[in-house]
């Protein structure tokens, strides 16, 4: 299988895309640590197999996390040893934000 560079741009829109639902940003944060099975990570974040199933497969679109298969079951990991470290650098971003702008209905911001 050929897989295709992306650009950086593209690479960090992917990211971003994925950072987008907080449900993909837990598995990430999650795989930080380690391996994990669907199962787990579910349970941990609260959600049902099927979402996880759902987020992970967009995870694995994005080309940011990778199913390694065991025997009849896979557990999953981050795609590229650079992510965990990436991610642990933007856990120590502090943002100043406006107050109405980027609420939960989606940015305000022109």
């Amino acid at each position: 299988m050929v897989t295709a560079t992306m650009s950086h741009t593209a690479a960090l829109a992917r990211l971003g895309h994925a950072l987008s639902d907080t449900t993909r940003t837990g598995v990430l944060l999650a795989l930080r640590v380690g391996p994990a099975y669907p199962s787990d990570l579910a349970e941990s974040l609260g959600v049902s197999r099927q979402v996880m199933s759902n987020q992970l497969a967009c995870l694995r679109g994005c080309g940011l996390v990778e199913a390694v298969p065991e025997g009849r079951r896979a557990s999953y990991r981050l795609a590229d040893p650079h992510l965990a470290p990436a991610l642990g650098e933007l856990l120590q971003v502090v943002l100043s934000v406006e107050p109405d702008c980027c609420t939960g209905e989606g940015c305000t911001c022109a």
